[in-house]
């Protein structure tokens, strides 16, 4: 690994990391404040959607931050040449382990088990449709942004964007099977049981296909994909 890729994985790890931190620690705390789900849910978003946008902000010239396998399996897809299967077998991982040590570290901070799996069990079908429409809304907007040459909106479009999903969605909106996994570590407000993150990420992955789909509806598809057809 280069010198180069190595510090982008490590930016995508880091960043991953907190935003998990950023969710479950404001979930945690909302749930010490207040005994109003309502209330729990603002906080968690709010504070979610600041967190996000300043993160994007500040990772965004190292890594692009992604913070989400979905989102840097499609700039593979659709950005191939730029963004390659090196930097792919790059972001994940980290971004993965990111996830989990970000909510261990949300663990610490409010004196709960490093490790603590969550019951809170989001087994539904329209959860899993929340997700998939949650995710979908996500890939569409960051690849139509990159397609339109307005990447430079992401931290606030991309953060305003999951703090609305965080209330239009049954499922609160987790979009990204990185954070997913990294919320089962939690038996906190933002948590989820492991028993119900395979069918999270298995929606995030149809989500993301239909988002990419209707991206190439709405804006053509890229020609780099074009030529990799011809």
């Amino acid at each position: 690994m280069t010198t180069s890729l190595l510090r982008r994985a490590a930016a995508e790890a880091v960043g991953t990391a907190a935003l998990v931190a950023v969710v479950v620690g404001s979930g945690a705390q909302a749930a010490e404040l207040s005994r109003d789900v309502g209330v729990q849910l603002l906080a968690n978003s709010l504070a979610t959607v600041f967190g996000l946008g300043v993160l994007i902000a500040l990772f965004g010239p190292v890594s692009g931050a992604h913070f989400n396998p979905l989102v840097s399996l499609a700039a593979w897809l659709t950005r191939r040449g730029e963004f390659g299967s090196r930097d792919v077998a790059a972001y994940v991982p980290a971004q993965f382990a990111g996830g989990i040590g970000g909510a261990v570290l949300a663990n610490a901070m409010f004196a709960r088990p490093l490790v603590q799996w969550s019951g809170h069990d989001r087994a539904a079908g329209n959860l899993w449709l929340g997700e998939v429409v949650a995710t979908a809304g996500l890939l569409m907007l960051i690849a139509g942004l990159d397609r339109t040459g307005r990447g430079h909106h992401a931290p606030v479009a991309v953060a305003s964007f999951i703090g609305a999903a965080y209330w239009f969605t049954s499922s609160t909106s987790f979009a990204n099977p990185a954070v997913t996994v990294g919320r089962a570590f939690t038996d906190t407000f933002a948590g989820i049981a492991p028993g119900s993150v395979g069918p999270f990420v298995a929606a995030q992955v149809v989500g993301a296909a239909v988002g990419l789909g209707l991206v190439a509806l709405l804006f053509g598809v890229p020609r780099t994909l074009q030529e990799a057809r011809s």
